[in-house]
């Protein structure tokens, strides 16, 4: 059976990918696409809704992004969200203009409770707003549904055209009913029927990639991260022994990891995979050189990884299929699929080589979030101290180190940060923080120890809790628990004289340092 789908059309917002996290939190499929994604595509997917996302212009200008107008005509119901929902109005005759007061934050709605939008919400609800344009006139055919103290149109309808304009942003989590607005849109308006489940895409996934390998020989990616490993016994499950999985210890893993992946997955693990390990270390190291810019570091990690899989496989014979551990913000953060800026390469998306000698890459993960990824390894019956291990990107330290890498930067970064995750499980939160990590920034500053003068470097603890991990706030970590960490580092660190901790949250910063 095809499954439903509901489209994102991104217009540049900060908030697409988390458009598309709603909706699957509603149990329905979706996806992103560029607003550029020709109308014609667009019905051959016969998508069961169109969301419209934010963006950072003025609909009105002529160089601004647009749509058809067609597109509002089709029957399918299209929601628009604050860009999206000014663009509706203004290419169905609206007028939209740049509005006196700018609205920012919280603010309270008044809904008409009347609208399928708001079926179930409160008459006064505090919403997320975000815009300079208003609306000031709706298009014809719609009426007004929501409006603020300073925004007269906070919402509008066409309810016989199944056609829904929101001014605010259902989608984040400072929009107290958002998710029921969503729910109503997807569920209730464009009558999907919330059926996609984890365990019926693990099941439709083992299907698929054993129609699509046939008698051939895969060979997995495995870093011994949560995407990879997930990737790993998915393919195993499918294919069995067709799969080799090769581990490739880039010497950027955190401490004593290596070892460790090697004791879950390879022979005398588990798992019946043909597992080979390949320690790289001084090769990655010499390729990485006095490079110091970030992008440079993925791209160059990125084909590394690509040679020696390729090396590997001549040697195990022909191979025909790669397994990758993508995961959605991957493809996303990457620039592909969406309209939003490429924030930055990952190793197995924007940083793969043009060249690689393999007929296919398959990445069974692509279009999961990181906490859908963790439900299909518990579907797999992976055990729960490995699909809820903390992420690791596939760069490791190499984008944990700003600056240039060095065999004696990556001891002092595993060192410290195997204290940090060390004092977060004693204190009890290790399952309680999202992500946390210890990076190395390329400052050094004068400090003292033992009444002599020290010029060594600083680390950052970095710790965020999030959902999805496309946006993230720094996690409260009790004092005294920083403290221990920051007195064990500078006491049993080498080289390290400052600890820093990291309040940013994504946006604007990333998860990662680089």
């Amino acid at each position: 059976m095809k499954r439903e789908l509901v489209i994102v059309l991104d217009f540049g917002g900060q908030y697409n990918q988390l458009v598309a996290r709603r909706v699957r939190e509603c149990n329905v499929y979706c996806e992103i696409y560029s607003y550029k994604t020709d109308l014609e595509k667009i019905k051959a997917m016969n998508p069961k809704g169109i969301i419209l996302t934010g963006g950072p212009n003025s609909c009105y200008e002529p160089d601004s992004p647009t749509y058809s107008a067609e597109l509002f005509k089709m029957g399918i119901p299209v929601l628009g969200l604050c860009y999206g929902a000014q663009l509706m109005q203004h290419v169905l005759g609206g007028r939209v203009e740049r509005a006196k007061v700018r609205e920012y934050g919280k603010t309270e709605v008044f809904t008409d409770t009347s609208s399928p939008i708001f079926n179930g919400v409160s008459e006064k609800t505090i919403c997320w707003m975000s815009h300079f344009d208003y609306i000031s006139e709706v298009a014809p055919g719609f009426r007004i549904t929501a409006h603020t103290a300073d925004c007269p149109v906070a919402a509008a309808e066409n309810e016989s055209e199944k056609l829904y304009a929101i001014q605010f942003h259902p989608e984040v989590l400072h929009t107290q009913e958002g998710t029921k607005m969503l729910s109503n849109f997807v569920l209730n308006i464009c009558g999907c029927s919330g059926s996609w489940r984890m365990d019926s895409f693990v099941e439709e996934s083992i299907k698929a990639i054993r129609e699509k390998v046939g008698s051939g020989r895969v060979l997995c990616a495995l870093s011994g991260g949560v995407d990879s490993s997930v990737a790993a016994v998915l393919l195993s499950k499918a294919v069995g022994e067709q799969l080799t999985c090769v581990f490739v210890d880039h010497g950027l893993l955190r401490k004593n990891e290596g070892d460790e992946v090697e004791a879950v997955f390879g022979p005398k693990g588990p798992y019946n995979l043909n597992f080979i390990r390949v320690n790289a270390q001084q090769r990655f190291y010499d390729k990485l050189s006095g490079v110091t810019e970030p992008e440079k570091k993925r791209k160059i990690i990125g084909e590394e990884f690509i040679r020696v899989f390729e090396e590997e496989a001549k040697k195990i014979g022909a191979v025909d299929f790669l397994v990758q551990g993508t995961i959605y913000p991957d493809v996303v953060e990457s620039g592909l699929g969406g309209e939003s800026a490429v924030i930055k390469s990952h190793h197995n998306v924007g940083g793969l080589p043009d060249y690689v000698d393999f007929k296919e890459i398959i990445e069974p993960l692509r279009d999961l979030f990181k906490d859908e990824v963790r439900k299909a390894g518990l579907e797999l019956g992976i055990p729960e101290n490995l699909v809820f291990r903390q992420p690791f990107p596939g760069p490791g330290l190499g984008i944990r180190i700003i600056g240039d890498i060095t065999a004696e930067k990556v001891r002092i970064v595993q060192d410290a940060d195997a204290i940090y995750r060390e004092e977060v499980a004693k204190a009890g939160l290790a399952r309680s923080i999202g992500q946390y990590f210890a990076a190395l920034t390329n400052m050094r500053s004068v400090g003292v120890m033992g009444d002599e003068r020290t010029y060594d470097y600083a680390v950052a603890l970095r710790a965020v809790n999030t959902i999805d991990f496309m946006t993230a706030e720094a996690a409260e970590i009790p004092f005294s628990v920083l403290q221990k960490v920051m007195s064990r580092i500078i006491n049993e660190v080498k080289g390290v004289n400052r600890v820093f901790y990291d309040l940013t949250s994504k946006p604007p910063g990333t998860i990662e340092f680089e």
